[in-house]
């Protein structure tokens, strides 16, 4: 297994500074969620799309905002609403009058940002919802057939309402796929959330937070955990967990009975990625399995297709990667 140069380490342990920089920070406006953020700051390393879900006044949308106040990137917010169309997202051509000549020039919409909040992806119908998949997939965007590239990094953070709620429009599997994480936002605990409660008379308004990151600085952190090291037998052991979410090729019995789909080759990708970010953010020199497990549920929860028999027995997809993970020894 390759071993980071001094270059690397010498990075790596900027990374550990920086990090607690931007806990520090956030931590002026964001009270408790550390894991969130960790997974957060994960998902910007790895140049992973993330997808925030929880009831509302769970301060998703300020923990997104927050974190793009602490990077030196550009941001945009698109309010996602039942009448949303895919050109308000991704732009388009109008027609501009120059003398006797008329020609079309291209009006960049906010997905041309390097942070893109989604906010309340599930409230748009489908047809909208999918004009965010080459983006996030390609990182290019085409209007009337022609192509546009997306300026490094780019990074589509979504927020989500629980899907039985009312007014809301499920995700297509192909476009859940292309988020990295899966992050369901807890309650906060009785401690912190009585100190949400006696803050809350402070406006966050003006609160300028320091800016802790620069895009090269960025850049550069996110090719370090492209060539972070892993060891062959942790990526062995990635796939056979994979594979063992597909009830073709389980030989787990709560698989078979309860999975009607499993993790496709997409989660493995971001399995190993994933566990890269996790690995280097807690200082490690290379990734072991504690990292696979670590981020296990957050890449695989939402890849994980339960059938009836599942909801009448109360088998969720939660349960079925922990046996996964208990069984496998990982």
């Amino acid at each position: 297994m390759p071993r980071l140069k001094q270059d690397a380490l010498r990075l790596l342990d900027d990374l550990k500074k920086v990090k607690h920089k931007l806990l520090s920070e956030l931590s002026k406006v964001i009270v408790g969620q550390a894991d969130i953020l960790n997974l957060l700051f994960s998902s910007l390393l790895s140049s992973g799309h993330s997808l925030l879900i929880g009831v509302p006044g769970l301060a998703k949308t300020l923990m997104i905002s927050s974190l793009a106040q602490v990077l030196d990137l550009s941001f945009n917010r698109i309010q996602f609403t039942p009448d949303l169309m895919p050109s308000d997202i991704t732009g388009s051509d109008i027609i501009e009058e120059s003398g006797k000549q008329k020609k079309f020039r291209f009006i960049p919409g906010p997905v041309f940002s390097n942070i893109v909040l989604a906010d309340e992806i599930n409230r748009t119908p489908p047809k909208t919802q999918a004009a965010l998949l080459q983006s996030m997939q390609e990182k290019q965007v085409t209007v009337s057939g022609k192509t546009y590239n997306l300026s490094p990094p780019f990074l589509v953070l979504a927020t989500q309402n629980p899907i039985e709620q009312e007014g809301t429009y499920p995700l297509p599997e192909a476009q859940l796929d292309r988020f990295m994480y899966s992050i369901t936002i807890p309650y906060p605990t009785h401690e912190d959330e009585t100190r949400i409660i006696a803050s809350s008379i402070n406006a966050y308004d003006d609160l300028k937070l320091k800016k802790v990151m620069t895009k090269n600085s960025i850049l550069k952190y996110q090719q370090l955990i492209k060539d972070f090291p892993i060891a062959d037998s942790i990526i062995e052991a990635s796939v056979r967990l994979i594979r063992e979410t597909r009830p073709e090729t389980s030989s787990k019995k709560l698989v078979k009975d309860y999975i009607a789909w499993g993790a496709g080759p997409r989660a493995g990708s971001y399995l190993i990625l994933a566990a890269k970010s996790y690995a280097a953010l807690k200082g490690k020199k290379a990734v072991d399995l504690e990292d696979i497990r670590d981020i296990a549920l957050p890449v695989l929860q939402h890849r994980l297709l339960t059938n009836y028999e599942a909801e009448a027995d109360g088998v969720t997809p939660i349960m079925v990667i922990n046996d996964l993970l208990d069984s496998l020894k990982i």
